[in-house]
């Protein structure tokens, strides 16, 4: 049975281990946290058991499943241990580049050189990592999952400057081979999704800022344009912290540039610790998860509201003009980053077919 090593039990890393467990890899998963390892298993077996309700089984039968894949599972407490078991290596700890390149020091010395290493970053410059990993630079690459994993579809395959094609190669066969779609991106800020698609929020707030509509038009003119959710309701979703920092990241790495530029009200309400959902309130309110009336701050639209076809307009355009200047770029072409925003943003193929 082929194996994948996963460095980090979080959301993603059981996220990333489900999909190769139902892909009849062996898993061996690795974190310094013990409990983390323990909340990780119940996490993929309860993933698992909602993936085999949906393949018309019986009672019996889902159990054998579950437990069938439950068996290709393991811990390894060490990366070492981990790196002389696993065929590929997948990174998903957090965001942080020193430990990430601390991570793929070690991998880098123990792992034989035919053994592909990963990292699932969102936004770090995989170039950077590979540094660390001054053995085999040439198998280090990113493969960006989408949360959660085992419901999107799509995955960024980002070589560094080192990656060997024969490398990028084998991570998208891979890929595909865990029922996943694989786009290619060039190891630029925010690869294809976090890149192209940041002006959906940053045009909103900017929208907001201008007094020309508020929180609850904008977010339902995008959703009457198609759009699963508005860029508040989305924001709010992600984490306003989370969210913010993406930004940062891309507009620090493309060199600032004004139309990217991270909006002071969205800075205010991480400061202030209003993060979302997930602390009970951003830009709108929450209870027990579940989203209710927008903030009283932001309950009030202008006296003269823009209209629904002329927000969109203001966001589709700002989206559409980021994707023209990555096209020219080389970050990935438009075919691809077409795919990118259906499977990884799920944008409306009328808007995708504007680009």
């Amino acid at each position: 049975m082929t194996s994948v090593g996963i460095v980090g039990a979080g959301v993603m890393g059981a996220g990333i281990a489900q999909v190769a467990l139902e892909a009849d890899w062996e898993v061996v998963l690795n974190d310094v946290d013990l409990d983390a390892l323990d909340r990780a298993a119940a996490r993929v077996r309860d993933g698992l058991a909602r993936r085999a309700a949906r393949l018309d089984l019986d009672a019996d039968s889902i159990d054998a499943w579950v437990d069938g894949r439950m068996a290709g599972l393991r811990h390894a407490h060490l990366l070492d241990g981990l790196a002389t078991e696993a065929t590929l290596i997948v990174e998903a700890a957090a965001e942080d580049l020193e430990l990430k390149r601390t991570i793929f020091r070690a991998l880098d010395a123990e792992a034989g050189p035919d053994i592909v290493l990963a990292t699932n970053t969102s936004a770090l410059s995989i170039s950077a990592i590979a540094e660390a990993a001054a053995l085999h630079p040439e198998r280090v690459l990113g493969m960006h999952f989408f949360n959660p994993v085992p419901l999107m579809a799509l995955v960024e395959i980002v070589p560094g400057a080192a990656t060997t094609s024969g490398v990028t190669g084998r991570a998208e066969e891979i890929v595909r081979e865990w029922g996943k779609t694989a786009v290619r991106s060039a190891d630029r800020p925010g690869f294809i999704v976090n890149r192209v698609n940041r002006p959906y929020t940053i045009e909103a707030l900017r929208l907001l800022e201008e007094g020309a509509a508020s929180v609850a038009a904008i977010d339902a003119a995008m959703r009457e344009g198609g759009f699963p959710m508005g860029p508040f309701e989305l924001m709010d979703l992600a984490g306003l912290d989370v969210n913010l920092a993406a930004a940062r990241g891309v507009w620090e790495g493309l060199g600032r540039p004004d139309r990217l530029r991270p909006s002071p009200v969205q800075e205010r309400l991480v400061a202030a610790g209003r993060l979302g959902r997930k602390s009970g309130g951003g830009f709108y309110r929450y209870d027990e998860g579940r989203r209710g009336q927008v903030d009283p701050e932001f309950s009030e639209g202008p006296s003269r509201e823009m209209r629904p076809d002329r927000i969109r307009e203001r966001i589709e355009a700002a989206v559409a003009d980021e994707a023209r200047i990555a096209i020219d770029e080389g970050v990935a072409g438009r075919d691809d980053i077409v795919l990118a925003l259906r499977l990884g943003a799920a944008h409306p193929d009328r808007f995708l077919a504007t680009l």
